[in-house]
């Protein structure tokens, strides 16, 4: 594991996008049964900055396999979710949660809120997947659609990318 990379702070940007973000998440309306995230530095911050303005979020537990994790090993953190809860907040890394989101949402349910989630997921983007499984165990490829999708710029355009002049 890079500790370099593994200790990297959120920049004050991050940490504006990630408060915006927890506001948006908490308005949105969601409430979470289980919260599992990587214990990188970075998501710590994330959510310490998100969490404060969601309705009673639950506990967090910090998976070390979701630290940069691939596509397959997320899956497994998720088909190993105990007891069955109808929500689940992974909170994880790119390239795997962008790419997650091509596993499980089938060519037939991708819109216009897939393409913008493809084109750009930065830190903190929050994306709303239904899944139609009956158990966790069950999550596998094309069985989901995507309801939501937010960026921090989607909601303050000051967090956009910056300008190279």
């Amino acid at each position: 594991m890079d500790k370099r990379d593994f200790d990297r702070a959120l920049n004050k940007r991050g940490r504006k996008g990630a408060a915006l973000m927890g506001r948006h998440i908490g308005e949105h309306g969601i409430g979470w049964d289980v919260l599992i995230a990587s214990p990188a530095v970075r998501v710590r911050e994330t959510l310490d900055s998100a969490i404060p303005a969601m309705d009673s979020p639950p506990p967090v537990t910090w998976d070390e396999r979701l630290y940069l994790a691939s596509v397959p090993a997320m899956l497994d953190v998720l088909r190993h979710v105990e007891g069955n809860p109808a929500n689940v907040l992974l909170a994880a890394h790119n390239p795997g949660m962008q790419e997650m989101l091509f596993e499980l949402v089938p060519e037939a349910a991708q819109d216009d809120k897939f393409d913008e989630a493809v084109r750009k997921f930065p830190t903190a983007a929050f994306a709303v997947l239904e899944l139609d499984i009956d158990d966790w165990a069950d999550i596998d490829r094309g069985c989901g659609r995507m309801v939501h999708f937010a960026r921090p710029r989607d909601l303050d355009p000051t967090l956009g990318p910056e300008e190279v002049g």
